[in-house]
Order: C-alpha cells, then structure tokens, then sequence
C-alpha cells in the first residue's frame, strides 16, 4: 500500500487531500440532515400544542432553543402573527429561503471536488507518461524495466484514484441536493398548515 503512495508521485497525494476534504463534507452533511429530520417532527408538534393554548412567547422559546431550518421559519411565522395570511405566508417563505445557504453548506465544494478530481487523475496520467518517455529519450533502450515502471505506475494509479474520489463524491453530492429539495418542499407544506393554525387564533383575540 505505501508503495502505491509513493510511486503515484504528488498528484496522487493531492488526490488524497481533497478526497479527505470530501469525507469530511460528507461526514458533516449526514449528520446534519439526520439531526434536522430528528429535530423537525418533534418542533413542529411542540409548535402546534403551544400554538393551540395560544401560549405564543413558549412557542418562541421553542423556535430558540432548537437548530432545524423549521425553528427559524416558525419563528418569523409567530413573530409576525398579526399578518393577514398572505402576508404571513411571504415572510415565512422569506425565512425559508434564508435557511436555503445552511442546508445546502459544502455541496458545492463536493460538486467541485467530483468534477476537479477525475482532472487531477488525468494531469497525473500526463505528468507519469512525460516521466516514463523521459526514462526513454534519456536512456534509448532501457535494460532495467524498474526505471519505466515508476512513470507508467504513476500514470495508472493516478487515474485510478481520480476516478475512485470523484464517483462516491458525485453520488454524495446528487443525493444532499436532492435532500435539500424534498426539505424545501416540506417546509413549504408546513408554512401553509402554520398559516392556518395560527389565523383563527389571531381572528379570535381580534
């Protein structure tokens, strides 16, 4: 194993940096999402028992003490209570899309490390080539095969390991965007339930 390292030349050892960076963005964005849909189903009913006791400032509470996206677009919702419903309904969707930056943190960074990946593979395939032709125009005819080895290996593993980064890294980065997506598509359907959950009480104490 050490051997492929060392013959896969400083290419392949900044293949490694940025594959590690993507372990580390995956690692972080799996925790999170799974922290979000733990957190989001308990908020959102703690929200709506409070809000049906019209105990309002408990609800905010609630919204403070919690880091799901749906906190802060629940707490834009109860803050501006006394909205007519579609103004209601934009300042929450207005929160929401403030949430966007935060869920959809780093995966630009894994898109860039998927595409950039295969690229570095490819310069180590060349930088190999050059160093194994260059084993040739020095020596013409080589006796010891070890002295071209060194360069073809160098190629190969190089664009193996651009290969193996950028595939997981591909398939990490379509799935969080799709994540985001279907978080995005359930906040929304609960911007329009917190609207009308918080309405008739707004109308009763008018």
């Amino acid at each position: 194993m050490l051997t492929l390292f060392v013959n896969g030349g400083p290419v392949l050892w900044l293949i490694i940096a940025i594959s590690l960076a993507g372990i580390a963005i995956v690692v972080e964005r799996v925790l999170f999402f799974r922290k979000v849909k733990s957190d989001e189903g308990k908020l959102f009913e703690r929200i709506r028992a409070s809000l049906e006791k019209e105990h309002f400032d408990e609800a905010l509470s609630i919204c403070d003490n919690n880091l799901s996206p749906l906190g802060a677009i629940l707490r834009a919702g109860i803050e501006h209570r006394g909205e007519g419903p579609d103004v209601l309904r934009e300042i929450m969707k207005d929160a929401m899309n403030q949430e966007i930056p935060r869920l959809e943190k780093n995966i630009s960074a894994l898109d860039t490390i998927s595409h950039i990946s295969p690229l570095l593979g490819l310069l180590g395939t060349v930088t190999g080539t050059m160093k194994a032709f260059g084993v040739l125009g020095t020596f013409g005819a080589v006796t010891d095969p070890t002295f071209l080895a060194k360069g073809i290996s160098e190629a190969l593993i190089t664009t193996v390991a651009g290969i193996v980064v950028a595939v997981p890294a591909v398939v990490f980065h379509n799935w969080f965007v799709g994540k985001v997506d279907r978080i995005l598509i359930s906040l929304e359907y609960q911007v329009s339930e917190l609207v009308l959950l918080i309405r008739p009480k707004v109308g009763a104490g008018s």
